[in-house]
């Protein structure tokens, strides 16, 4: 049976993917608490599912990451959750699928001469596997959910005002900003496994996080989870 590890940085972001499994187990380990169950698919076949709360950042879900590719072996690690827009052309609860992945603040000259880079040719960026962004792209245009596949820009700060947007733009030419995605993407390099990388978009990054933890965050991280459950459904 195949196995999906399936990744949010906060509550909201994975509270609807756990409530879709079946034969659940929750268990405490690696500082996390992870739930497993399974998905039946559309051919009637079933999945098991790992799935956990990372925490916000890149150590933390990096070593969220790497904890479920040790632990359960996954066939594949979807990430899910919510981003600040930075595209003029999307909206609030549009969806970025990370096509590239880009940190913000990290010299990848040095960190990427290691797997999948190397010393002589450093890795700048990673991507989202072409045959998952591929069955995303199908669930989302079923689910009447404008998107696109684009670039997602990941860093260890929070982007609320025009100027820190401006410069991640310039920097990355990011559709979309975060804390996670390309954390996850690097981990799953490293253990040659496929990722793919969904984004809903919940603000246009132009909110000082104080009132961004007041924000009701729940429609756009059940968008992004219903889509990771329905791409589990296909696969």
């Amino acid at each position: 049976m195949s196995t999906i590890a399936i990744i949010g940085a906060m509550d909201e972001e994975v509270a609807n993917i756990a409530s879709a499994l079946s034969d659940i187990t929750v268990t405490e380990e690696a500082g996390v608490s992870v739930t497993r169950g399974t998905i039946e698919t559309n051919k009637g076949t079933r999945v098991n599912v790992a799935a956990t709360v990372g925490g916000m950042g890149t150590v933390n879900i990096a070593a969220t990451t790497q904890h479920l590719i040790d632990a359960d072996q996954p066939d594949a690690v979807i990430f899910s959750g919510i981003a600040g827009n930075l595209n003029t052309h999307l909206h609030i609860n549009d969806v970025v699928l990370g096509g590239t992945l880009r940190y913000l603040d990290t010299d990848m000259r040095l960190i990427g001469q290691w797997k999948p880079g190397t010393a002589d040719q450093p890795v700048e960026e990673f991507h989202s596997d072409d045959r998952l962004i591929e069955v995303a792209d199908k669930v989302l245009t079923d689910l009447s959910v404008h998107h696109i596949t684009g670039i997602i820009a990941t860093g260890n700060y929070f982007v609320d005002d025009p100027k820190k947007v401006e410069q991640v733009i310039r920097e990355t030419g990011a559709d979309a900003v975060e804390m996670e995605g390309a954390a996850v993407a690097h981990v799953a390099a490293r253990n040659g496994l496929p990722v793919l990388v969904i984004r809903a978009l919940s603000d246009n990054a132009d909110t000082d996080y104080v009132e961004f933890k007041e924000f009701d965050i729940s429609e756009y991280a059940d968008t992004a989870a219903k889509i990771a459950v329905n791409i589990v459904k296909r696969m």
